[in-house]
Protein backbone atom coordinates (compact mmCIF):
# COMPACT_ATOMS: atom_id res chain seq x y z
CA UNK A 1 0.00 0.00 0.00
CA UNK A 2 1.52 3.54 -0.96
CA UNK A 3 2.34 5.61 1.58
CA UNK A 4 2.43 9.69 1.26
CA UNK A 5 3.57 12.36 3.19
CA UNK A 6 1.70 15.80 3.75
CA UNK A 7 3.06 19.26 4.30
CA UNK A 8 0.04 21.42 6.27
CA UNK A 9 0.36 25.06 6.85
CA UNK A 10 -2.88 25.92 7.64
CA UNK A 11 -6.57 24.48 8.45
CA UNK A 12 -5.35 21.26 8.47
CA UNK A 13 -2.86 21.77 11.14
CA UNK A 14 -5.62 21.67 13.74
CA UNK A 15 -6.22 17.35 14.38
CA UNK A 16 -10.01 18.17 14.55
CA UNK A 17 -10.47 19.01 11.01
CA UNK A 18 -7.91 15.87 9.58
CA UNK A 19 -9.75 13.48 11.90
CA UNK A 20 -12.92 14.51 10.10
CA UNK A 21 -11.55 14.39 6.69
CA UNK A 22 -9.73 10.88 7.23
CA UNK A 23 -11.05 9.57 10.19
CA UNK A 24 -8.00 9.62 11.96
CA UNK A 25 -4.77 11.71 13.10
CA UNK A 26 -2.08 10.55 11.59
CA UNK A 27 1.79 10.77 12.98
CA UNK A 28 3.19 13.99 12.30
CA UNK A 29 6.45 15.79 12.58
CA UNK A 30 6.98 19.88 13.29
CA UNK A 31 8.75 20.98 9.51
CA UNK A 32 9.46 23.95 7.56
CA UNK A 33 9.13 24.90 3.77
CA UNK A 34 11.76 26.92 2.53
CA UNK A 35 11.44 30.16 0.73
CA UNK A 36 7.20 29.89 0.74
CA UNK A 37 5.53 32.59 2.23
CA UNK A 38 2.09 31.85 4.15
CA UNK A 39 -1.19 34.56 3.18
CA UNK A 40 -4.36 35.09 4.20
CA UNK A 41 -6.88 35.62 1.51
CA UNK A 42 -9.45 38.17 1.45
CA UNK A 43 -13.05 37.04 2.73
CA UNK A 44 -12.12 33.73 3.15
CA UNK A 45 -10.70 31.42 6.43
CA UNK A 46 -7.77 29.17 5.26
CA UNK A 47 -4.32 30.38 4.23
CA UNK A 48 -2.36 30.20 0.48
CA UNK A 49 0.98 29.68 0.64
CA UNK A 50 3.07 30.79 -2.66
CA UNK A 51 7.09 30.46 -3.42
CA UNK A 52 8.77 33.57 -1.81
CA UNK A 53 12.74 33.79 -1.54
CA UNK A 54 13.96 34.21 1.71
CA UNK A 55 10.45 33.54 3.49
CA UNK A 56 9.86 30.24 5.57
CA UNK A 57 6.11 28.65 6.33
CA UNK A 58 6.08 26.29 9.26
CA UNK A 59 3.76 23.23 9.65
CA UNK A 60 4.20 19.85 10.15
CA UNK A 61 4.15 16.78 8.07
CA UNK A 62 1.66 14.02 7.99
CA UNK A 63 3.31 10.68 7.41
CA UNK A 64 1.33 7.64 5.99
CA UNK A 65 -1.19 8.83 4.40
CA UNK A 66 -2.97 6.34 2.07
CA UNK A 67 -4.22 6.56 -1.50
CA UNK A 68 -7.41 6.81 -0.34
CA UNK A 69 -6.64 9.64 1.84
CA UNK A 70 -4.80 11.38 -0.14
CA UNK A 71 -7.74 11.58 -2.54
CA UNK A 72 -9.73 13.40 -0.25
CA UNK A 73 -7.02 15.82 0.53
CA UNK A 74 -7.09 16.59 -3.31
CA UNK A 75 -10.48 17.00 -3.35
CA UNK A 76 -10.80 18.88 0.00
CA UNK A 77 -8.43 21.49 -1.48
CA UNK A 78 -9.98 22.13 -4.40
CA UNK A 79 -8.85 23.64 -7.92
CA UNK A 80 -7.54 26.70 -6.68
CA UNK A 81 -4.44 24.46 -4.66
CA UNK A 82 -1.64 22.37 -7.10
CA UNK A 83 -0.80 19.75 -5.19
CA UNK A 84 3.70 19.64 -5.77
CA UNK A 85 6.58 17.79 -4.43
CA UNK A 86 8.43 19.84 -1.82
CA UNK A 87 11.69 19.66 0.13
CA UNK A 88 10.79 19.89 3.71
CA UNK A 89 13.15 20.32 6.71
CA UNK A 90 12.23 18.05 10.07
CA UNK A 91 11.89 21.04 12.76
CA UNK A 92 13.23 18.56 15.25
CA UNK A 93 16.03 16.57 13.16
CA UNK A 94 17.03 19.27 10.50
CA UNK A 95 16.39 15.98 8.55
CA UNK A 96 15.35 16.93 5.04
CA UNK A 97 12.31 14.80 3.41
CA UNK A 98 10.30 15.47 -0.11
CA UNK A 99 6.34 16.00 0.85
CA UNK A 100 3.33 17.17 -0.95
CA UNK A 101 1.93 20.52 -0.23
CA UNK A 102 -1.09 22.07 -1.25
CA UNK A 103 0.26 25.61 -3.27
CA UNK A 104 -2.40 28.42 -4.31
CA UNK A 105 -2.32 28.09 -8.14
CA UNK A 106 -2.80 31.48 -8.85
CA UNK A 107 0.73 33.45 -8.81
CA UNK A 108 -0.84 36.97 -9.12
CA UNK A 109 -3.73 36.35 -7.06
CA UNK A 110 -4.70 40.60 -5.58
CA UNK A 111 -6.83 38.60 -2.99
CA UNK A 112 -3.63 37.36 -0.71
CA UNK A 113 -2.25 40.00 1.84
CA UNK A 114 -0.47 39.71 4.69
CA UNK A 115 0.63 36.89 6.83
CA UNK A 116 -2.50 33.81 8.41
CA UNK A 117 -2.26 33.34 12.10
CA UNK A 118 -3.25 29.95 13.19
CA UNK A 119 -3.98 30.30 16.78
CA UNK A 120 -6.40 33.35 15.66
CA UNK A 121 -7.98 31.50 13.04
CA UNK A 122 -8.67 28.20 16.03
CA UNK A 123 -10.01 30.69 18.44
CA UNK A 124 -12.13 32.75 15.97
CA UNK A 125 -13.06 29.64 12.95
CA UNK A 126 -11.97 26.24 14.02
CA UNK A 127 -15.40 25.07 15.59
CA UNK A 128 -17.64 26.33 12.41
CA UNK A 129 -14.77 24.92 9.93
CA UNK A 130 -15.10 21.59 11.48
CA UNK A 131 -18.34 21.63 11.03
CA UNK A 132 -18.11 22.81 7.34
CA UNK A 133 -16.16 19.66 6.91
CA UNK A 134 -18.59 17.29 8.14
CA UNK A 135 -20.68 18.71 5.88
CA UNK A 136 -17.98 18.41 2.97
CA UNK A 137 -17.91 14.71 4.36
CA UNK A 138 -21.49 13.96 3.91
CA UNK A 139 -21.73 15.26 0.87
CA UNK A 140 -18.51 13.33 -0.53
CA UNK A 141 -20.14 10.21 0.99
CA UNK A 142 -23.13 10.83 -0.68
CA UNK A 143 -21.10 10.99 -4.59
CA UNK A 144 -19.49 8.15 -3.55
CA UNK A 145 -22.20 6.03 -2.59
CA UNK A 146 -23.94 6.97 -5.77
CA UNK A 147 -21.19 6.69 -8.15
CA UNK A 148 -20.74 2.95 -6.31
CA UNK A 149 -24.43 2.02 -6.92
Amino acid sequence: MASHRVFVYGTLMAEEVVRVLIGRAPASSPAVLINHQRFSIKERVYPAILPVDGKDVSGKVFKGITDRELDVLDIFEDEEYVRRTVEITLTDTSEKLLAYAYIWGNQDDPDLHGEWNFEEWKRVHLEDYVTMTQEFMDELEQIESKTEA
